[in-house]
């Protein structure tokens, strides 16, 4: 059983919606990644069998330690998902306490359960009772910036049995907007013994050296900043490791790896999903090299690997002859 107290500057994962997928998590691990989340799953859908719900619980022995994340606001149905994630013999049940997302709200789960901390507190402890693997909860700081209560949730759910906490540091009404307020995370540190991980505004290697020199958190985790260039985990090890960043990823190791991702979306999802599904990580794999608006366009327009290979090591041969006249001309 994964044991909590290894929790010690972590660089984590976020669960994303659509992005967290195996071949996704299997880089990221690659890379460095200490946990990796799933995507959040309906526990309603995992209590009824729902196919779609059901591959998103699938993990490979590689990714470990691996938490499964649900959501849902009946506490009954969460219980039942608990014991499958359970069964599925993954390493960390987290319940999602934290959605902005209106139709997830509106049916009182995800950060819904900021509005009544002793409602969450139950359900948390309801589900930990009904699983021998360990709880964990993520959150935000408040429902609104006139009611923040995070001190009040993050006692009350370490109370219910919760093992470690995420706190992403906005509430509800910012959904991603706005700047995170790390310094909740301190304040957090004060009135908890569990570990706690840092959410918000993770986007670069240097913010995750800045998040574990300026505050007291045990983890960091990244989400969008991963999406956009999952070397950051290797790059934040050296920063944190070294004070400097060795891995400075050439156009031809980022195409590379975008190749491999893309096989690994195959093998598992199928050749036609595979490839649809995969569309969305061009934009971070090709982000800031020359031309790659018109190659991403015509690389979306495919459907078979080996077209995107060609076009992609077609590509590299048309940036090195970009740099080749650049340097000559300057």
């Amino acid at each position: 059983m994964f044991n909590v107290n290894n929790i010690h500057q972590y660089i984590v994962l976020a669960p994303m919606e659509d992005v967290t997928d195996l071949p996704f998590r299997l880089i990221c691990k690659k890379l460095g990644a200490d946990l990796v989340f799933t995507e959040f799953i309906s526990s309603e859908a995992l209590i009824r069998n729902i196919d779609k719900s059901l591959k998103k619980m699938r993990f490979l022995p590689e990714e470990r330690p691996i938490a499964v994340q649900i959501f849902g606001g009946n506490t009954t149905s969460l219980i039942e998902s608990a014991k499958i994630v359970e069964d599925s013999g993954a390493d960390i049940l987290d319940i999602n306490c934290g959605c902005w997302v209106k139709k997830v709200v509106n049916n009182d789960a995800g950060a819904a359960f900021l509005k009544d901390p002793d409602r969450m507190a139950e359900m948390v402890n309801s589900v930990v009772n009904a699983v021998k693997i360990p709880v964990s909860v993520k959150t935000r700081i408040g429902w609104t910036k006139d009611n923040i209560n995070i001190l009040e949730v993050a006692q009350k759910v370490q109370a219910a049995g919760s093992q470690f906490i995420t706190v992403h540091t906005r509430t509800r009404d910012m959904g991603l907007g706005g700047i995170a307020d790390w310094d909740w995370i301190n304040r957090v540190k004060e009135v908890v013994s569990i570990p706690v991980i840092l959410n918000g505004d993770v986007q670069t290697a240097e913010d995750v050296q800045r998040a574990f020199a300026t505050t007291l958190a045990d983890g960091v985790m990244i989400a969008r900043g991963a999406s956009a260039n999952p070397y950051v985990f290797k790059q934040a090890k050296e920063l944190m490791n070294f004070n400097t960043i060795i891995t400075h990823p050439t156009a031809e190791d980022r195409i590379n790896l975008c190749l491999e991702h893309l096989a690994l979306s195959i093998e598992y999802k199928g050749d036609r999903g595979g490839i649809i599904e995969f569309r969305k990580y061009y934009t971070g794999y090709l982000k800031g090299l020359f031309n790659a608006a018109k190659v991403r366009q015509k690389l979306m327009t495919f459907d078979n690997f080996n077209d995107i290979k060609a076009a992609l090591y077609d590509f590299l041969e048309e940036l090195a002859q970009y740099e080749t006249t650049y340097e000559r001309n300057n």
